[in-house]
């Protein structure tokens, strides 16, 4: 069944509505493109691929990739992109220019996290690709071009207040980081090796009391492994496993040299395959949120790599990381600096929060506004 339009608008095709304008596309080779250094963009499907010395296009288009593996990802990857001003784009994206009825951003909007799976074509292994032909018959539903103009300016303003929100975050972790080195690796302050206040824990899950396993990422500290690997990857039996509890530590000894550790907060307990080190902090000699503000510095990544070189599968043992001297002040310095440093994280934990709600917020509103359930009211005068 066919669903009207709203009042004033028309469902009809993008060859219809449209001006495809891949007559301007200017496929050049990277080895080309290498004695062609300049100042105009060189666009993919999915972004700019280098910059050349001449251009093609000058004013606004919006580009949709013509093969890819984007198209699968509509939530993450975006399938469009507009470009404004002088600029090239290669032969892998399609180029649409504004008509009379169909202004290119308005375009842009309307496919950039549609689905357009049922339209593709595979072209070899885990390539798809979205011809002309197919491009001119998707189907696209076009209010009046004041309409649309009122649309794409508030789409403008959503995204100028998630670039200020995105650029916010990044300024305050670059501060974050700033602070990190400057209050830790230079501090002066005295150095101790972590063996004198960590100690390596082994305890088993002989009575298997224990079933929830867990994983740890360099990105995400611990996770069940179905949330990292869409399955669960654990031994049948788990009485070999180690048990870690909330508050311990725990590493990949072949993966701490890209940030394999963390410590448990999320749960009380769980377990962890046999290959882990497990290991507990003696909390009167170092304060914990200290020590995991250490782990998360420059100074402690560079330590772990030099810990592993040498070894033959670069691992490195609990004993060999306890070598490792860090920067320890008096307990109330410690104290002081992770307060701080909190401080600092719940900040940046908060404004991204506030950007997710920004871009989730924008999705529904995107929803309602390009299908005309909410209407962008414009001047009487100008809708004819």
């Amino acid at each position: 069944m066919i669903r009207l339009a709203p009042n004033g608008w028309v469902r009809t095709t993008v060859g219809e509505a449209c001006s495809v304008r891949n007559d301007l596309r200017l496929p050049i080779s990277r080895g080309e493109r290498s004695g062609m250094s300049g100042i105009y963009p060189y666009y993919g499907p999915t972004g700019v691929l280098g910059r050349i010395s001449e251009y093609r296009l000058d004013g606004t288009f919006a580009l949709i990739g013509e093969d890819g593996d984007h198209f699968l990802d509509v939530i993450n990857k975006p399938q469009t992109i507009l470009v404004t001003g002088q600029f090239n784009v290669n032969n892998h994206a399609h180029v649409i220019a504004s008509t009379d009825v169909c202004r290119a951003e308005w375009f842009y909007n309307y496919f950039r996290h549609r689905s357009l799976t049922e339209y593709l074509t595979r072209q070899g292994a885990g390539r798809y690709k979205l011809n002309k032909a197919t491009l001119e018959k998707l189907p696209i539903l076009l209010p009046p071009v004041e309409e649309q103009d009122a649309i794409n300016h508030v789409f403008r303003e959503w995204a100028l207040g998630n670039e200020k929100a995105e650029k916010l975050i990044a300024a305050k972790e670059r501060h974050y980081t700033h602070e990190l080195s400057r209050l830790i690796s230079g501090g002066h302050h005295p150095r101790s090796h972590v063996s004198t206040f960590a100690h390596e824990v082994s305890e088993r899950n002989r009575g298997g009391n224990e079933a929830r396993v867990l994983s740890v990422t360099n990105s995400r500290g611990f996770v069940l492994p179905e949330d990292q690997f869409e399955r669960r990857v654990a031994s049948a039996d788990l009485s070999n496993y180690k048990v870690v509890k909330r508050g311990q530590y725990a590493y990949n000894p072949s993966r701490i040299n890209v940030g394999s550790i963390a410590r448990l907060d999320d749960w009380d307990d769980g377990v962890l395959s046999p290959m882990y080190v497990v290991f507990g902090l003696d909390e009167t000699k170092i304060d914990s949120d200290y020590f995991l503000y250490w782990l998360d510095s420059h100074e402690a990544r560079e330590r772990i790599k030099k810990s592993a070189q040498g070894s033959v599968r670069e691992t490195v043992s609990f004993t060999e990381f306890a070598a490792i001297a860090i920067p320890l002040p008096n307990p109330g310095k410690q104290a002081a600096i992770a307060r701080y440093l909190n401080a600092l994280r719940k900040e940046i934990s908060t404004l991204g929060a506030y950007a997710e709600k920004l871009r989730t917020q924008k999705r529904g509103l995107m929803q309602k506004l390009l299908t005309g359930q909410w209407r962008v009211k414009v001047k009487e005068q100008e809708v004819a």
